[in-house]
């Protein structure tokens, strides 16, 4: 059967699928969703639909995460009338109104409607109108949370494999250069331009070549790797045929971590499919062309992000970074030429093969084109998943997309790049987000992380603690990093404790840049950077740790004590209740007060009480 042929016979099944008198449930099942119940939705559904008498008329399909991680669990449903809603907040208690009000009445559920996913409604807003969702433009993530990730046809109805198709009309040469016009970066931190990576392979001779998809998303608070593999598996898989056909590779491997388990079940189907569908082994779709694809499952070592590392782990070796040159492109794994993508630049390759190099350089900016997606966390009113176009200026990826700091606080900085990158300050909040302005800050893009920092929150204990994640996860090798993280974890501590002096603001400066200079490593060239950050921005923070033995942000127990304003308590009993020591006594009604022989300082009365009573000094 032609490409063609095949492409027909998948858009009729999602047109079966998409067919608006059909009932559908689409239930968010990706990690995030499940970690919020949605498997337990999806119980509950499947025994209501029987209940009901509609289970034979009714497709009821887990889908990847659209993104809105605040809102889970996620269900969209589909009424015999056609229309669409989403539903945020779900839970198994609610899934008999839910049933009876849409897919048995075809009326809306109010309570939980979030938005409705075409057209409009008067009662809630459409999707696309949604505050987080309206500034965005998915590219990396236009399947996800649309389609079932296990249903190949649903990915070639959408598009899917065109790309694959392309490449091969176009020929190896032609797909470099698309490319190179496209403008599209790596995407996985560097930002080195994809095509002139490719080329430096392609150039390189040999008689085996490998591409390897970098899945070892290691940064804490960042999850767009596994969104992406969970929700669209075969748009990286593609991606990385793409690649492999550019430089001349028969093998490529997708590196990813084993903590992700849901990622690796949908890669080893789609890549069954892929099989199936005749897109990989010997000659694919007659263009001679010959490939295999393989899954290394990473044993969570954050520095096997870096490239090298990585290439060490696959050959079994322990993951440790190696001296360049010469680089993967000249000789990489097992000695051979080898090219090495993350999982967001794959998943915009196929994007640009379907749709033309022009067609991706539009968005963005004139040195960084097309979109970024970024793992929105921390102290943010929607966490959550998004992609906007390169150039966004910060302020509308927090306040617009993200809703604000949580609660209403004010807004402090922005740790961009994770463990790795810097903290912005609020002074910086128009600043537009690309690889130039945030390096002009002292940051980094990084894979995607952005992690928003409240008033209330301390930026030396920040940055103690970004520096407790890389100290642990240095592998040694090289001196710099080896000692210079435990060196600047062991002075932030002290800061920390009370127990610093001035002197050692010096030294982590002197520290931290010998790091950038020397070490072998991107884990070690970048690790001093929320040390350095902070230490440009908020250097009165750590004189305030030093020389008045307070935190101004009152977050750091050792230097903290907490009250209670008898004037402001209203004796609700809030604190009393989330106190985990039994610290706090009082009667209802009345003032309470906190015993400072078994207080902890660990913050939860300040939390819970809503009448801004528990005072910190």
């Amino acid at each position: 059967m032609s490409f063609a042929a095949r492409q027909q016979q998948a858009e009729a099944v999602w047109e079966n699928f998409a067919h608006p008198e059909r009932l559908r449930v689409l239930i968010g099942s990706a990690t995030c969703g499940r970690a919020a119940g949605s498997l337990e939705v999806l119980q509950a559904f499947t025994a209501e639909l029987a209940k009901a008498g509609l289970t034979g008329a009714t497709d009821v399909v887990e889908v990847g995460c659209l993104g809105m991680c605040y809102a889970e669990v996620l269900v969209e449903l589909r009424s015999r009338d056609g229309k669409r809603v989403l539903y945020q907040g779900v839970e198994p208690r609610h899934v008999p109104n839910l049933v009876e009000s849409q897919l048995v009445r075809g009326e809306l559920y109010q309570p939980l409607a979030l938005a409705v996913m075409e057209g409009s409604d008067e009662q809630v807003p459409a999707f696309a109108d949604l505050p987080m969702i309206r500034p965005q433009v998915r590219i990396v993530l236009r399947n996800c949370g649309i389609i079932d990730p296990t249903n190949i046809d649903h990915y070639l109805a959408r598009g899917g494999y065109s790309g694959m198709a392309r490449a091969f009309a176009m020929g190896p040469e032609r797909v470099i250069e698309e490319m190179k016009a496209s403008g599209l970066r790596g995407r996985g931190g560097a930002g080195f331009p994809t095509g002139v990576k490719w080329g430096f392979a392609r150039s390189s001779v040999a008689d085996q070549k490998y591409v390897i998809c970098n899945a070892d998303e290691g940064d804490p608070g960042a999850f767009m790797d596994r969104s992406v593999l969970e929700g669209d598996p075969h748009a990286v898989l593609e991606g990385l045929l793409i690649a492999g056909y550019a430089i001349g590779a028969t093998v490529g491997y997708v590196y990813c971590r084993a903590e992700y388990p849901l990622a690796i079940e949908r890669l080893q189907g789609a890549i069954a499919q892929m099989r199936d569908q005749g897109f990989l082994g010997t000659n694919i779709l007659g263009s001679g062309f010959d490939f295999e694809i393989k899954i290394k499952k990473g044993a969570g070592a954050f520095v096997c992000g870096e490239e090298t590392s990585l290439m060490q782990s696959i050959e079994g070796k322990r993951g440790m970074p190696l001296s360049k040159p010469p680089f993967p492109a000249v000789s990489g794994l097992f000695g051979k030429p080898t090219n090495i993508n993350n999982v967001e630049t794959l998943a915009a390759v196929s994007a640009i093969m379907e749709k033309g190099a022009g067609w991706y350089a539009h968005y963005g900016t004139e040195q960084s084109r097309g979109t970024k997606t970024f793992a929105l966390a921390g102290k943010i009113t929607r966490t959550g998943l998004i992609e906007v176009p390169m150039g966004i200026p910060l302020r509308t990826i927090i306040e617009d997309i993200g809703g604000g700091v949580l609660g209403g606080k004010p807004y402090k900085a922005v740790q961009t790049g994770g463990p790795s990158g810097g903290c912005i300050p609020v002074q910086f909040i128009d600043l537009p987000v690309d690889y130039e302005h945030l390096a002009e800050v002292g940051s980094i893009m990084g894979s995607g992380g952005m992690i928003v920092i409240d008033a209330e929150s301390c930026m030396v204990d920040m940055a103690r603690y970004f520096l407790t994640f890389t100290e642990n996860e240095s592998c040694g090798k090289c001196v710099p990093c080896r000692m210079g993280t435990q060196h600047l974890l062991r002075i932030l501590t002290d800061i920390t404790n009370g127990k610093g002096d001035l002197a050692q603001i010096e030294t982590l400066r002197k520290i931290g840049d010998t790091m950038k200079n020397a070490s072998l490593c991107g884990l070690g060239q970048t690790a001093a950077n929320p040390v350095l950050t902070t230490l440009r921005y908020f250097e009165d923070e750590y004189r305030a740790h030093i020389e008045t033995h307070m935190c101004p942000a009152g977050a750091c127990r050792a230097l903290i004590t907490f009250t209670i304003d008898p004037d402001r308590c209203t004796g609700c009993g809030a604190c009393l209740r989330a106190c985990p020591v039994t610290a706090i006594s009082g009667v209802k009604k009345q003032a309470h007060a906190i015993d400072q022989e078994l207080c902890i300082q660990c913050g939860s009365c300040r939390q819970a009480c809503q009448f801004e009573a528990v005072l910190v000094r």
